[in-house]
């Protein structure tokens, strides 16, 4: 690429005079994490998250099983982990947000920071609410008898089949469960919905939920990592302690060898089918790169901590915990298939949400001590899903007040409270009757492909454009060793490669939306593609800016979009 290596700085840009100073007088020193493990469990609980419970257990059996294991170990070490690995260092080496921090790597591609905000926006708006029904499954637990556990109750209907300890009761494909007709039409009330068309009124009782959610994001957050440091050891840590108790649970069930047999069989013939997307997908999703929250929770680092070994740390971490969560669903899905005298495939059918909201109470409903597991399950879910609010609102807050030091460091508080607001009412759509088909639009559309093309972007503008050598050096400032070969190799070939192979196979391969039977309509499709397109766009859009305003013949541009002389020409590769 013709460029010649900086020479390694002795502190990190914008210190010390360093070659990253900017002119503009420093506002406020830098926050710091009070220990290393408050950073190490804040990244561990972002990457954790409801979806390695949901969606890593389902993924795995439908794509062969154990045999799923191998694209999905290959893709977590030729792709996720070096891209984990990057934005770590990034943000340590930097110490600043996703938006600034392209004044320093790129400034042309600085539109990708604000890609990433609007992308955790869109986040906040439907994940919030997930929590929030965790948070209503959560009060209804403190009774007797789950309110989920039988079919006599006000919401019920005739379809409703209630199968656990009874003999001859037909199943049908008209047959509900208790837990899915508590879930349907009693918290979400969805049976008063005409769908996209009708989404009907706000549940007040979800309102209330979700204001309580934002409340303990906010306070959690308002203060910055000093606070939220100091929360994720109850947030991240609780999580691995309900695991292990209902793996425990789970395993003197009867049944559950079927569940675990179902969830480990390999199926080699799938390794010939799409499974190396999905094992891709499901890595880059979980792990998070691109989401800017790894920047910014590295960036409150000290220079000369060894990201090197916490990425390696956190992501098997992340990894291990995917693989636990598939015993604790599939030893309890092993418990319904021989309740019901059915295979496991037949109750495993279920995904995303509706596994953690009907499938796992339904049989936490019919355990011995049921009201204390499912106090301690949805407890469990709250946890997962708040560290992952916290990473991804952190991101925003970061970017943002990084890009705007002077005139909002000192009014942290006020701006975390506007983006909560801004949050809140972003969701209240999410709330209606009709709110869960609007959660699955945003969930399908809103961090979509959008979120795997801005980390695409972030790595060849990295590894192309700042250049493989430039970054090695900065390595070495913070660690006193650069990265191997291998690494090299997989930021500059291997992890674009995976990341175009997805993006490309999921635009190619969009299945229609179903959720509960309801049928998406077309235009729903449209809307959900401007939603994503809405975020990547702003980075073309800046590039056009900086072509266009930035006064100069194109020569002149590039130097200035350079930022120095020591940096890349950022609008071509010579």
């Amino acid at each position: 690429m013709g460029e010649q290596p900086c020479p390694a700085p002795a502190s990190p840009p914008g210190q010390d005079g360093g070659p990253g100073a900017s002119p503009a007088p420093p506002v406020l020193p830098r926050d710091k994490w009070s220990k290393k493990m408050d950073f190490l469990l804040s990244v561990v609980g972002f990457a954790v998250d409801l979806g390695n419970v949901w969606r890593f257990p389902y993924i795995c059996y439908q794509n062969g099983g154990g045999a799923f294991l191998i694209p999905y170990t290959l893709m977590a070490v030729f792709g996720g982990v070096p891209l984990f690995y990057m934005e770590l260092a990034l943000g340590q080496f930097h110490r600043t947000g996703a938006i600034p921090i392209w004044k320093r790597i790129c400034p042309i591609f600085k539109g990708i920071g604000f890609a990433i905000c609007i992308i955790g926006l869109y986040v906040s708006f439907y994940y919030n609410t997930i929590i929030a029904w965790a948070l209503y499954y959560f009060y209804s637990s403190f009774s007797g008898t789950l309110p989920w556990a039988s079919c006599d109750n006000p919401w019920n209907t005739p379809n409703c089949t209630n199968y656990f300890g009874r003999s001859n009761v037909t199943w049908t494909n008209f047959s509900r469960s208790p837990a899915e007709e508590f879930y349907t039409r009693k918290v979400l009330e969805i049976q008063k919905s005409g769908g996209l068309y009708d989404v009907g009124g706000i549940r007040w009782q979800l309102l209330l939920c979700l204001f309580l959610i934002f409340t303990i994001v906010y306070f959690s957050l308002w203060k910055g990592v000093k606070t939220s440091g100091k929360v994720v050891w109850v947030t991240a840590t609780l999580p691995y302690l309900v695991l292990l108790v209902l793996l425990v649970r789970g395993a003197t069930l009867p049944g559950a060898w079927r569940g675990v047999l179902f969830y480990l069989r390999p199926d080699w013939g799938k390794l010939l089918s799409t499974v190396w997307v999905d094992a891709a997908a499901q890595i880059f999703f979980s792990l998070g790169p691109g989401f800017g929250v790894l920047l910014a929770l590295a960036s409150y680092n000290h220079f000369h901590n060894n990201c090197y070994r916490d990425a390696l740390v956190t992501s098997a971490v992340n990894c291990l915990t995917s693989f636990l969560s598939g015993f604790v669903i599939f030893t309890v899905l092993g418990y319904m298939a021989e309740m019901r005298d059915v295979e496991v495939e037949d109750v495993a059918r279920d995904k995303g949400p509706s596994l953690l909201f009907i499938t796992y109470p339904e049989a936490i409903a019919n355990m011995v001590g049921s009201t204390f597991f499912a106090v301690i399950f949805f407890l469990m879910m709250i946890t997962l899903g708040l560290d992952s609010t916290f990473g991804g609102l952190e991101a925003v807050i970061t970017a943002v007040m990084d890009e705007y030091p002077q005139a909002l460091a000192k009014r942290r508080e006020l701006f975390v409270l506007g983006l909560i607001t801004v949050c809140f009412l972003g969701s209240l759509s999410t709330l209606t009757y009709g709110g869960a088909y609007v959660v699955k639009l945003l969930e399908e559309f809103g961090a979509g492909c959008s979120i795997l093309a801005v980390v695409l972007l972030e790595t060849i503008a990295v590894s192309w454009f700042y250049g493989i050598q430039r970054f090695s050096h900065d390595v070495k400032a913070m660690l006193g060793f650069a990265p191997g070969l291998f690494w090299k190799v997989c930021w500059a070939a291997i992890s674009p490669a995976l990341l175009a192979f997805i993006v490309v196979s999921s635009l190619l391969e969009q299945p229609p939306l179903v959720l509960f039977g309801y049928q998406y309509p077309a235009w729903s499709t449209s809307v959900g593609h401007l939603v994503g397109a809405s975020s990547f766009v702003c980075i073309p859009v800046y590039m056009v800016y900086k072509l266009v305003w930035t006064p100069g013949s194109l020569k002149q541009v590039r130097a200035a979009s350079a930022g120095n002389s020591c940096e890349p020409h950022c609008l071509s590769f010579t």
